[in-house]
């Protein structure tokens, strides 16, 4: 699925999805929400598909919301931002969360709000040496969404959470290593690059497995330790059933490398 503010390309297992609104810093209007939650079903549904990468074009990844598209005009009803976040942002992060196959996300330059957060929600998030991170929703008097006060404090601690959010202040790439928002810092110049390698090497690994490993992190967020144990029992027993697991095993056996096909 193409559209002119979500590209998308699919090759060797992986299909890259661009925020392509590059002139306002890939930031969220309507249309582009949909176009994204459309090639995020587009990547469920097409088997071909094993690992995803989104990325920004130009010099952003995403800057959030288009403030122009929810601008209060004196006189008329306050727009409803809740019905914004119902609509746009809670079904972005759904669906990458839920999506049982790796997403990578490469970080070409600022993520502020929802563009942050999105960023957060991924699998495995690269950032270049030069991109950086804002909360900005309290700058306009807002709360952090697209999941920002659910991951946040799983991710840093409520301190550090608090602090981020309530501040607003500017997170370089590095802090977000160092805190654990991010996996790692790539050079600018490299990100492309290492951010598809990385992608590429994760459509070539056992899918099912991959996505039961999601499935797990997922259900871990809200599970005490008994029934956790009690649902890694039940993934368990599902990979076990793969043909990647089969595959994996024989090839250990013959000291070979393993041909996953993603079944």
């Amino acid at each position: 699925m193409d559209s002119d503010l979500v590209l998308t390309q699919k090759s060797g297992g992986v299909m890259t999805i661009t925020l392509n609104r590059p002139d306002v810093l890939n930031s969220f209007n309507g249309p582009m929400a949909d176009a994204l939650l459309g090639a995020l079903e587009d990547a469920a549904d097409d088997d071909l598909v094993r690992a995803v990468l989104i990325t920004g074009a130009g010099r952003a990844f995403c800057a959030g919301q288009d403030l122009a598209a929810v601008l209060p005009v004196e006189g008329q009803p306050m727009p409803d931002l809740g019905d914004v976040v119902q609509r746009q942002y809670n079904p972005i992060v759904r669906a990458i969360r839920l999506l049982e196959k790796p997403i990578v996300c490469a970080v070409n330059g600022v993520a502020a709000g929802a563009g942050a957060n999105i960023a957060f929600a991924c699998d495995i998030t690269l950032a270049s040496e030069d991109a950086s991170f804002i909360q900005s929703f309290a700058k306009i008097g807002l709360i952090p969404d697209s999941g920002g006060t659910y991951l946040l404090p799983r991710l840093i601690g409520l301190q550090r959470a608090a602090a981020l959010t309530m501040l607003g202040d500017k997170l370089d790439s590095a802090r977000a290593k160092e805190w654990g928002l991010i996996y790692d810092v790539v050079p600018g110049a490299m990100l492309a690059q290492v951010s598809l390698e990385m992608a590429a090497r994760l459509a070539a690994m056992p899918t099912r497995g991959l996505g039961l490993t999601k499935r797990g992190f997922n259900e871990g967020l809200s599970h005490d330790l008994a029934a956790h144990l009690a649902f890694e029992e039940e993934l368990q027993r599902e990979a076990g059933q793969t043909a990647d697991y089969a595959e994996g095993v024989r090839a250990f056996m013959e000291k070979r490398k393993p041909i996953f096909k993603g079944q």
